[in-house]
């Protein structure tokens, strides 16, 4: 790994791999402003060359071991991770886990052993027996309307998630998800998707930051960009904070501005 971005002291001819601590330094969330800290909402996505944000109806073929240590850095620095219920399904998602490289960073931080996942859904069309509700460090959660389908609800809470409401249908309003969030105690956020969440979340003008992997490799076909749904009327702005490479993949990082 090196750095490309800011320059600071002369990069070195031979890279050489980071250690976790660096890691989480170079990926810090920003320190609490005066009055308390706020909810901080990051996203981290992976994109090929030509804009696939998958390959065969998932990431990891266009992922490396960088990108897989850059991505249980973010988790470990997170209080909360949301992710969409078609993303849950799909990439067959699992409870986060405690790991002993990050217990004291977290401890000291005030975090559990491990953060939380939050789970956007419309219609709670989720396996309630999957290890992600049934045997999570942390209870599971899920983000949905209050006009939810109340057996629905009501499977997912004797399954253990804490369902909390963020929207007055069916649906989640995403300003409302985040609020919710934070005044549950969880205001470092980080979301991996999937590309209609993000795209909410971007059009809802929520979205603090974007940690994005550019993988080199071309893919073609018709998969998903890392957002989707409808564009937004302006396309907003965000700053470049930091630019990580290794072994070709380039590791972004930009704030809006």
């Amino acid at each position: 790994m090196r750095r490309l971005f800011p320059v600071t002291d002369e990069t070195p001819d031979r890279a050489r791999e980071w250690s976790l601590a660096e890691l989480a330094a170079a990926y810090a969330y920003p320190e609490p402003a005066a009055g308390g800290p706020r909810p901080w909402l990051r996203a981290n996505m992976v994109s090929t060359l030509d804009g696939a944000a998958q390959h065969g109806g998932h990431s990891q073929p266009i992922s490396s071991a960088a990108d897989m240590r850059v991505f249980g850095t973010l988790r470990a620095l997170a209080d909360v991770i949301v992710v969409g219920a078609e993303t849950v399904r799909q990439e067959g998602y699992r409870p986060a886990r405690a790991r002993a490289e990050f217990a004291a960073a977290r401890q000291a931080a005030g975090q559990g052993p491990a953060p939380a996942i939050a789970v956007v859904t419309a219609g709670l069309e989720l396996d309630f027996s999957l290890p992600l509700f049934t045997s999570p460090l942390v209870p599971t959660l899920i983000l949905t309307g209050a006009a939810a389908a109340p057996d629905r609800v009501a499977a997912a809470e004797k399954a253990g998630a804490r369902v909390v409401v963020a929207g007055e249908g069916m649906g989640v309003d995403p300003a409302r998800a985040v609020s919710a969030l934070a005044g549950l105690g969880y205001t470092r956020l980080l979301t991996e998707g999937g590309p209609r969440l993000l795209g909410q979340l971007v059009a809802a003008g929520v979205l603090d930051e974007l940690c994005l992997t550019v993988s080199p490799m071309l893919t073609a076909g018709d998969a998903q960009r890392i957002t989707g749904g409808p564009s937004v009327a302006v396309p907003r702005r965000f700053g470049l904070v930091s630019l990580l490479e290794e072994d070709g993949f380039l590791f972004s990082r930009y704030s809006r501005s």
